[in-house]
């Protein structure tokens, strides 16, 4: 099943490879509106959507969406037949695949676990896999030594390769790295930020290319499409590392001699479009996006809950922003160790950060329900135009122009859209994309 999908991606790496400046986006962010965006836009641009799980999003006993990986996939090629969207342009990836979930753990038994994991990922057609063993277990040292990354990366690879031949799909395409960001983003103020010197690079290749063939899995290794670095880029509550690709020189000239890996490069969202494209230049070929993707649903829906306000009396409310508020403030395991601070900054914080701890409180049912009564409520009383345009003024110039539909949830579509198509024009040649405001 994966077989065609994992194509598009070898094919785009060797255009990369042989000096095409192109490169694949990788939506990573399990909400269905977000997914519905990502397919939208993927359908204007005639291209093909990676979409990514993270491991802390869908696992084998739900994560924290409650859903396993074949219950995303089904998801996911779900909303792409309500799109009319072909189901064989859907790529599946899962991200931070290993012990991420389980560091509390000791690494035997984290590293059983992140085998189920990979497991239950390839057999249910993921053809992007991010083998990702750079964190340390309850009984490892601080900080891993790139041989033991490489060795446990070895093991679930072994694992991947099996459940692919044992589940009939095609062979998925790997992705490996020990400087890994933090998933979703820095926890902590950033400073200067110092992007991957080339010899360490250097020596991650070497290490997993060493563990591979000593496991006997040195013909696997064509098929590992990227290496995370880091380029120099991050973003914290407050402010966003703009990637510098003067500081990025010895780096790059890395992957010279490697006739099929390309970097792939975490947390660039709210990187400006300049920023995206030199990335891409710069054989970054991979440029994963999450929580900017949820930041710009939040500000879409914050908007249309002003609107709300305007229009709907007040017993009549979807009140979504107090349901938000009371919802993190009741359950605060996803935001009180990021957040600092007095009571009014925590709560700005919870609202508006970069890092948009919010999107894991999507899920809740009071806020799902929150949510749904927004956008009915505006539905049904329509949405003036002068609202639009005070509150979502790009959305209101695309209605004006007969591009877009005046509906609460197509606004919604559409401003997440706003943040993705920064990433199709960086990514994708003028030929397979128009690169327009669509």
């Amino acid at each position: 099943m994966s077989g065609e999908r994992t194509s598009w991606l070898a094919d785009t790496i060797r255009r990369h490879k042989s000096g095409d400046a192109v490169g694949v986006y990788s939506v990573c962010s399990a909400h269905p509106t977000v997914v519905e965006a990502a397919i939208v836009q993927a359908a204007a641009d005639d291209s093909p959507v990676l979409i990514e799980a993270t491991s802390n999003q869908v696992d084998q006993y739900g994560g924290y969406t409650g859903m396993r990986p074949a219950e995303f996939r089904d998801l996911v090629l779900g909303i792409a037949d309500r799109c009319g969207f072909p189901r064989n342009r859907v790529v599946l990836g899962g991200d931070h695949l290993g012990p991420n979930r389980w560091q509390g753990e000791t690494a035997d038994t984290a590293m059983e676990k992140a085998d189920a994991l990979i497991a239950a990922y390839v057999e249910a057609g993921y053809a992007k896999i991010h083998l990702d063993c750079s964190m340390s277990c309850a009984d490892d040292p601080a900080v891993l030594d790139d041989e033991t990354v490489a060795q446990r990366t070895a093991r679930l690879l072994h694992v991947a390769e099996q459940s692919a031949q044992r589940g009939g799909a095609g062979l998925p395409m790997y992705v490996i790295g020990t400087e890994v960001p933090v998933p979703g983003g820095a926890h902590e103020t950033l400073g200067v930020l110092t992007p991957t010197p080339a010899d360490r690079a250097q020596r991650t290749i070497d290490a997993h290319r060493a563990a591979f063939t000593s496991s006997g899995l040195d013909h696997v290794w064509p098929r590992v499409m990227a290496l995370v670095v880091q380029p120099g880029v991050e973003f914290d509550h407050l402010q966003v590392i703009d990637y510098r690709r003067n500081a990025t020189e010895g780096l790059r000239r890395v992957l010279d001699d490697e006739a099929h890996l390309v970097f792939e490069a975490h947390s660039t969202d709210y990187q400006r479009p300049t920023q995206l494209r030199e990335l891409v230049e710069d054989h970054w070929a991979v440029l994963k996006v999450g929580p900017g993707l949820t930041f710009a649903m939040r500000e879409a829906l914050f908007a249309l809950a002003h609107i709300e306000n305007q229009l709907v009396p007040q017993q009549s409310r979807s009140d979504l922003i107090e349901v938000v508020e009371r919802r993190m403030l009741a359950n605060p395991q996803y935001w009180q160790a990021y957040y600092n601070g007095d009571p009014q900054t925590q709560q700005t914080a919870r609202r508006y950060s970069y890092s948009d701890r919010l999107r894991y409180y999507w899920a809740d049912d009071e806020v799902d329900a929150a949510r749904r009564h927004l956008l009915d409520n505006l539905d049904r009383v329509g949405i003036p135009l002068p609202l639009v345009s005070q509150f979502l003024p790009h959305q209101y110039d695309r209605v004006r122009a007969g591009e877009l539909d005046l509906t609460a949830n197509a606004l919604v579509i559409d401003r997440i859209r706003d943040a993705m198509r920064p990433y199709a024009r960086a990514c994708l040649t003028e030929n397979n994309t128009t690169g327009d405001d669509r």
